[in-house]
């Protein structure tokens, strides 16, 4: 195609197994605003801009920043059992975490060797911000259908208290300005948890659920407008805004002129950012908004962990034959699209 990238179909994926693993503390936006309450005075701004702009009331963290990894594998873990499918027969693990300790080993490597997996196992990350998770699983599913493995891991653990802490101490310094201050704000919205997936033939799992296929698009021009790293996160809202919205309605006509119609799904599982992203999508493809579930208001933005985990809240709610479209924009920026059949 001369634009974007071409749609894909898979033929005999299912997803097995969805797991989530809630980090043990709560962080209230109050807390926030207690915290910034001089900032706030000094600025001119009003408390509860969080909880009032972007919807997020709390997010969650662990005990210490590095459980991140025990997270993804208890997540892991969780998956493999519900799946009933054993370590064993895991012929790829994908990590697609954005948190990470150093640049090498990879993040994978730890959580290869915490679950257990076999030798045999291929493991590795994949980052590509907030999209992480559904990259990989389309890499598994692309893997299952050429035959190359039976059963993919995936799987993605997420600290944000790195971030909030250092975005915390720049707020509060002296001579912050109130476009520093609101350059920052998204900082504030992130959010510690861990998921996992596991997938697999569906023709050897009825039970399964079917991973049909979806579209990816990239407006990489962007990639400038949302950069982060532990030390914080600086995002041109209003940029970034604009430009995730132009690049979703695109995919969205790509994929209707190739085949895909999902104008009435079942429910619509968006990659949780906040009121104003889930609002916007919401309009710009004309969605219904009882189908489409959240959680960033109490466990705020779990970055790549965020999709799976909204999607594992749904699962004693759905039907067989239910139509799920997941959708996420990440920073870059790219999006991606897929659908399943429950």
């Amino acid at each position: 195609m001369a634009n974007g990238n071409a749609t894909f179909r898979h033929s005999n994926v299912a997803l097995l197994g969805l797991a989530e693993i809630v980090a043990p503390n709560e962080v209230t936006s109050h807390e926030f605003d207690e915290r910034l309450a001089d900032t706030l005075t000094t600025l001119g701004l009003p408390t509860g801009l969080l909880q009032r702009v972007a919807g997020v009331e709390a997010r969650r963290n662990w005990d210490q920043p590095s459980d991140f990894v025990a997270g993804a594998v208890a997540a892991g873990g969780k998956a493999l059992a519900e799946a009933g499918v054993e370590p064993s027969a895991i012929g790829l693990m994908v990590n697609t975490s954005v948190t990470r300790e150093h640049l090498e080993p990879s993040v994978a490597v730890g959580v290869h060797a915490g679950i257990g997996l076999g030798p045999h196992a291929m493991n590795f990350d994949i980052a590509n911000a907030c999209l992480g998770f559904v990259n990989g699983m389309t890499l598994a599913a692309n893997m299952i259908d050429a035959g190359q493995i039976d059963y993919a891991l995936v799987v993605a653990g997420e600290d944000a208290s790195r971030v909030q802490e250092a975005t915390l101490r720049r707020l509060t310094r002296s001579g912050i300005t109130r476009e520093e201050y609101l350059n920052e704000f998204a900082s504030l919205t992130l959010g510690s948890g861990a998921s996992a997936a596991v997938l697999g033939p569906a023709d050897r799992h009825p039970e399964g659920h079917r991973i049909l296929g979806g579209i990816t698009r990239a407006a990489t021009q962007h990639h400038e407008l949302c950069v982060g790293d532990h030390n914080g996160m600086f995002t041109d809202t209003k940029g970034l805004l604009a430009g995730g919205m132009e690049l979703v309605v695109a995919a969205w006509e790509e994929a209707h002129e190739n085949g895909w119609d999902w104008r009435n799904m079942d429910r619509y599982v968006m990659h949780q950012v906040s009121d104003v992203h889930t609002n916007s999508i919401t309009r710009a493809a004309g969605l219904d908004p009882e189908r489409i579930p959240v959680t960033y208001p109490e466990l705020g933005n779990v970055g790549p962990a965020s999709l799976p985990i909204t999607l594992s809240r749904e699962v004693e709610t759905l039907q067989r034959g239910d139509r799920i479209l997941c959708m996420g924009v990440g920073s870059g920026l790219n999006t991606a699209m897929t659908e399943i059949e429950w």
